[in-house]
């Protein structure tokens, strides 16, 4: 494989922007499929899942590997439905460029943001596919305008449409000046010089891109000062040194469903977007030596890789998909995953089309490819060597928000259902499960409604498993709002022998978001190791269990200031009952308070119901922050408690005759209001 050659991609955007639509033409126009698969009639080769093809959405990132001039082009088609955001950051994280598809109506959406701002986290370069050129309302001049003024972006436009809604036609390519039109589905592509009433605007266009890119490149600028031509070659050549940098964005355009505009997109992926070993190197973090260090994309160095994904498969239990960032991965050998020490032997490595596979005899730095028979591999962990002991940057995951109690139907599903859990909880970081002890209850919890019920459904369908679900449930949150110094005393006699514990903590309330933090600041060189270890055990166990409602603790930090040890009566097991107890104790005295989630609410809703809408949301207890016009519709902004939020889609839908839509995310956690 010569890494110069791989292209290593994502294509990512808001719901119905037409991503999957998009990623079903590329791989038919490269060669890799032999039909188009539409998702309107569930037939898409990226959405394979069953739920996926009813539901008509992407709920799992898909990965595919497709050819085009010699250039091999690793493909993961993300979700765009909020509720599955963790898909979409954990393919960000192992990409080396993204195309961010916009809806040419819609222009950017409540979630084109959120993951145009993940990509932005993990220096991801990307170009941009402006889709839908033929619907009504479609205008490719305001998408480039929302991209400048909401994602602060630099667009620049490398074709404009000819025409637009019902008399889109084609594109013009504005570094080769000519237009181009397709007909048989797609197929074929004619080539004509510029019209003589578009050959103005499209001239100062050309104009402007060439000004654009004298800002990064001193070549342009001093042939443009010289007034020389300046070639196509040279242009693209700038241009994906300034797209690599992440200082402008390329934009094409077309229509996906009308086979209009593919071929440019996927020429745009080899020209524009970088190979593996032309972005920057990966960090990571030596075990033993205690140091930060980068990782070149070279087959010459240690093994080293990242399982972003696990996905359950009946056969072959799970599927490890890994992004190899160093060195060569050869079926049948040891890996060492660092992040859990473990050795495991892989049986099987693939190359993943959907769900179909290829066997591989080896993956070098800069593939994707997927490793069977890793037992004990999950979301995040790093696959590499013992004599090199890195872990790579672990992935950050939002904390569930709304949990559902769940029960088998009979005592002898009991097991099967607690297998079927672990094995989704490894597959989804953002699906968490626990038992309930005051009630017997098995909880899990997701991001929203929509993911519990995707995850609820494949329980029953595929894992088999027959599971009565209860109603969903708000995840709350618990903190303190005062600082607090406590002093504990612990004396229990256990099998004759005395067990004594004192110690000091400070109990103090952090920013919103910091998370827990434990400190100890007291220095006892007489005191062991094993002791301050027992009382950070203490603590961190009890953070978990809450304050006064048992829900998890959040933003406390909590500070050793005194310990009193004694040789012969102290021990391990007395100072973590200790500290358990005094966190108990000090933060019950530090005022403490209930947190519920804040969700971000955007719905997209036609200008005649915007009243209706805003009142629903006000009805709910939440906050309108203000809207966007565009041409047809109105996108409105707004923040509310989860707990008002059950059952909004049915309201919504009543009062705009069915034709509103809303988005909802997590913000924040704040203290409820009793």
């Amino acid at each position: 494989m010569d890494l110069h050659k791989t292209r290593n991609i994502g294509i990512m955007a808001h719901i119905d922007a037409g991503k999957t639509t998009t990623t079903e033409r590329i791989l038919f126009y490269s060669g890799k499929t032999y039909k188009i698969g539409e998702v309107d009639d569930g037939e898409a080769t990226m959405d394979w899942m069953d739920q996926e093809q009813e539901r008509g959405i992407t709920i799992q990132s898909a990965a595919t590997t497709t050819y085009w001039h010699n250039y091999q082009i690793n493909i993961i088609d993300t979700p765009g439905h909020v509720d599955f955001t963790a898909e979409v950051e954990r393919s960000l994280r192992v990409l080396d460029g993204a195309v961010a598809v916009f809806c040419a109506v819609g222009g950017v959406e409540p979630q084109s943001e959120t993951v145009w701002h993940q990509a932005d986290r993990y220096k991801v370069p990307r170009i941009a596919y402006v889709n839908k050129m033929d619907r009504l309302g479609a205008n490719f001049d305001a998408v480039i305008a929302d991209m400048k003024a909401k994602l602060g972006a630099s667009p620049l436009p490398v074709s404009l449409p000819i025409g637009a809604e019902g008399s889109f036609e084609g594109i013009i390519d504005l570094i080769g000046m000519r237009e181009l039109r397709w007909s048989d589905d797609g197929i074929t592509i004619t080539e004509s010089p510029i019209a003589p009433g578009r050959f103005k605007e499209a001239q100062s266009k050309r104009e402007a891109l060439i000004d654009a890119l004298s800002a990064h490149s001193d070549s342009i600028t001093d042939l443009y000062l010289e007034g020389s031509e300046i070639s196509a070659e040279l242009i693209k050549k700038e241009l994906r040194k300034a797209c690599i940098g992440r200082h402008l964005v390329p934009v094409l355009c077309g229509a996906s469903r009308r086979n209009v505009g593919i071929q440019p997109l996927i020429d745009a992926i080899v020209d524009y977007l970088p190979a593996p070993d032309e972005v920057e190197a990966a960090k990571a973090f030596h075990l033993k030596k205690e140091e930060e260090l980068s990782v070149p994309c070279i087959k010459s160095g240690y093994p080293l890789g990242l399982v972003f994904k696990v996905q359950w498969d009946r056969e072959a239990g799970p599927l490890c998909y890994v992004r190899i960032y160093s060195g060569v991965i050869h079926n049948s050998s040891v890996v060492y995953n660092v992040s859990k020490k473990k050795r495991e032997r892989i049986t099987r490595l693939l190359r993943m089309h959907a769900n179909k596979s290829e066997p591989l005899d080896s993956a070098e730095a800069g593939d994707i490819a997927v490793l069977v028979g890793l037992k004990n591999a999950q979301t995040g962990d790093t696959i590499g060597t013992e004599g090199w002991p890195v872990v790579l940057e672990r992935m950050h995951f939002p904390e569930p928000v709304i949990s559902v109690s769940i029960e088998p139907k009979t005592l002898s599903d009991r097991e099967k259902l607690k297998e079927t859990l672990d094995i989704l909880s490894r597959e989804d970081p953002t699906f968490a499960t626990k038992d309930n002890e005051e009630t017997g209850q098995l909880i899990i919890s997701g991001m929203g409604e929509l993911h519990i019920d995707v995850l609820v459904t494949r329980m029953i369908r595929d894992f088999k498993v027959q599971a009565k679900v209860g109603n969903p449930q708000v995840t709350y949150r618990e903190s303190i709002t005062k600082e607090v110094r406590h002093r504990e005393e612990f004396s229990k006699v256990l099998a004759g022998k005395e067990n004594k514990a004192a110690l000091t903590l400070l109990a103090s309330p952090l920013p919103r978001g910091s998370g827990n933090r434990y400190k100890k600041l007291v220095r006892a060189p007489q005191v062991p190791d094993e002791i301050f270890d027992a009382v950070e055990r203490g603590i961190t166990s009890a953070f978990a269990s809450g304050i006064q409602f048992g829900y998890p603790a959040v933003d406390i930090g909590i500070s050793l200031v005194d310990i009193e040890y004694d040789e012969l009566t102290s021990s391990p097991f007395a100072f973590e009952a200790c500290a358990n107890i005094a966190y108990d104790e000090a933060c019950r005295a530090a005022r403490p308070v209930l947190l519920e989630p804040i969700m971000k609410v955007d719905i997209l809703t036609p200008k005649d119901f915007v009243g209706e809408v805003m009142s629903l949301v006000s009805q709910r207890g939440g906050l309108i922050h203000g809207s966007d016009s565009k041409t047809l519709t109105e996108v409105v902004h707004a923040q509310a408690p989860l707990s008002t939020m059950f059952g909004f889609t049915t309201n919504l839908r009543s009062v705009s005759q069915g034709r509103a839509v809303f988005s909802m995310e997590f913000s924040h956690f704040q203290p409820k209001l009793r």
